[in-house]
């Protein structure tokens, strides 16, 4: 963890987190952070909230750990009410983020299931426009990945089709669903990688489609600009979040973010402000962008 008092603190990025001690170890999918020896920090004890995002009705998927549950945390404590969606297999750390919310004083809806079904996205858009009263923010976070050395000879159909499903589908049903609920002023927020410019071979269904990502934030965010609803994309790099030990092989894993400029691996704390700086007024003038949260990794 940081010894930063907050997220604005001057700090050497180099050393403001040690890289985990136990990067080999290996948890079950889709991953708990309870099972994790070393558990990331999602800023629980250092984002400082000021009201950014006050008022405002966000849905945020994957939301149960990792890179979701920092941006409800940040979210929460700018001032906005969620919907948090998840897998039914990860209620325990669900539980957690929902504690984490409403200790800010704010609203947090669960909304478990798989995105996988079209039926279940409108659900989740359904749940926001009637538990919260609209929907001001949509953050398509979730996603699946499963390392594979041998790359696209041990790649099956079905674990193609989970990938696209979980990562491409869901985003699209939920963007389709959501923008009638939208007034102008509401934003659309991607979660693509610098797997989308720097693809790893293991990861050749993942990294595709994390590159469809890109493109179809540049693309919608054209197609709705006129309406003024904003849509950009967070591509994080290394992170350290249950995905990894429950996805990526020992030998991938222990060296996890030590490639990057910064030398480490990166945790969801340091990922969350970039979100909440695309959902607030402040990115006014900012659509179909990409921002990197990635170490020092290109992503253009």
């Amino acid at each position: 963890m940081s010894e930063q008092p907050d997220q604005t603190t001057t700090t050497d990025p180099t050393t403001q987190y040690d890289q985990p001690e136990t990067m080999d170890d290996q948890i079950p999918h889709p991953g708990l952070t309870q099972s994790m020896s070393d558990q990331p920090d999602h800023g629980e004890d250092t984002y400082r909230g000021s009201d950014r995002l006050a008022g405002k009705r966000a849905v945020i998927t994957g939301a149960d750990s990792g890179i979701g549950r920092a941006v409800a945390i940040a979210f929460a404590r700018e001032g906005a009410d969620l919907v948090l969606s998840y897998l039914a297999a990860e209620e325990a750390d669900a539980q957690e983020t929902v504690r984490l919310v409403e200790a800010a004083g704010r609203t947090a809806i669960r909304c478990p299931g798989d995105i996988r079904d079209e039926d279940f996205c409108g659900q989740i858009i359904d749940t926001a426009v009637r538990e919260l009263g609209g929907l001001d923010i949509l953050v398509n976070n979730a996603a699946y990945q499963m390392a594979q050395s041998g790359g696209i000879v041990d790649i099956t159909t079905e674990q193609f089709d989970r990938v696209m499903k979980t990562n491409l589908y869901a985003m699209f049903w939920l963007c389709k669903k959501a923008v009638p609920h939208m007034s102008p002023g509401a934003t659309i927020i991607n979660t693509s990688s610098v797997q989308a410019v720097s693809p790893s071979p293991e990861l050749l269904d993942y990294a595709t489609s994390k590159a469809a990502i890109h493109n179809f934030t540049k693309a919608l965010a054209h197609d709705l600009a006129e309406q003024g609803i904003r849509v950009n994309a967070v591509a994080p790099g290394p992170i350290w979040t249950p995905l990894i030990p429950a996805t990526m092989p020992v030998e991938r894993a222990e060296n996890h973010g030590e490639s990057t400029p910064l030398g480490r691996a990166g945790q969801p704390a340091e990922v969350a402000p970039a979100y909440v700086f695309l959902a607030s007024q402040e990115s006014s003038y900012i659509t179909a962008e990409m921002i990197a949260v990635t170490g020092g990794l290109p992503v253009t």
